[in-house]
């Protein structure tokens, strides 16, 4: 499938359903895969921040699950429907790849992980859910989270930490994992499992989901939104004055690096 950069960025054009036949198809190879879904924030983090770029640099799939990366994709005559949300993916991919691919969680709390595989299994029981564990283990814990993954060998492994800690957790992990698709989800556990509430479908459809979030988590997500937010007008802005916009990053073309600052 094809690519369309944005601010750097590697953006995959593809569908629920075609990512989801892609990466079962992807989970029969004996490799690690990674895949990332990728908004605002991360997309203004890999062109602001060069450590965050070189820690993102092990995924190898950037899928757009803002509606403002649909929006400029579509600039470049991507002819996307829709952005391929985390959440909603998440939920599509595993209720669809039941038995005999299997599945591993990494992430959110006790209660969430529990409250997840609950969720899904009373909606299909011929999943395979076949290990899982919280997201807030001690550093020490994490080889016998890898022990116990590269034993199980799953062939999805969601892992919903949230940005940037999951990122770096594939950076740190996906070259002592055996095999399998890696997926950094984030806040799709919380949503799935039915701890917090989602932004209703026509807030999502306007690109108001961040609005939603907001409201709901308005001291942990007011200062990262003002932030990222205004960076991204800024880069698409400056980058469009140049060209910019839809070219690849100088650490794809030269494997120097991109600058972060204009």
């Amino acid at each position: 499938m094809s690519e369309i950069h944005v601010l750097g960025t590697p953006l995959r054009v593809t569908t629920y359903a075609a990512l989801t036949a892609e990466l079962q198809s992807r989970s029969r190879e004996w490799r690690t895969w990674a895949v990332d879904f990728t908004n605002t924030h991360i997309v203004t983090m890999r062109r602001h921040e060069r450590r965050f770029r070189e820690i993102t640099s092990r995924f190898d799939c950037f899928v757009p699950d803002g509606m403002p990366l649909k929006w400029c994709m579509n600039l470049r005559r991507a002819e996307l429907r829709d952005r391929v949300y985390g959440p909603t993916f998440m939920r599509r991919c595993v209720l669809d790849s039941p038995a005999p691919f299997t599945h591993y969680f990494l992430g959110g709390s006790e209660m969430c992980v529990e409250r997840l595989k609950e969720s899904f299994l009373r909606e299909n029981r011929e999943l395979r859910i076949v290990g899982a564990h919280h997201g807030y283990f001690k550093s020490e814990e994490g080889p016998a989270i890898i022990d116990e993954i590269n034993r199980l060998s799953p062939d999805f492994i969601w892992v919903g930490m949230g940005t940037p800690r999951q990122q770096n957790w594939v950076h740190g992990n996906k070259e002592r994992i055996r095999r399998g698709i890696i997926l950094a989800v984030g806040f799709a556990f919380d949503v799935n499992a039915g701890m917090k509430k989602d932004a209703p479908i026509w807030l999502q459809r306007l690109s108001l989901t961040w609005v939603h979030r907001l409201m709901t988590e308005p001291f942990r997500l007011g200062p990262r939104y003002l932030r990222y937010n205004t960076l991204f007008l800024f880069y698409l802005f400056w980058d469009g004055l140049r060209g910019r916009v839809f070219a690849p990053c100088a650490a794809e073309e030269t494997g120097k690096g991109m600058p972060s600052e204009p």
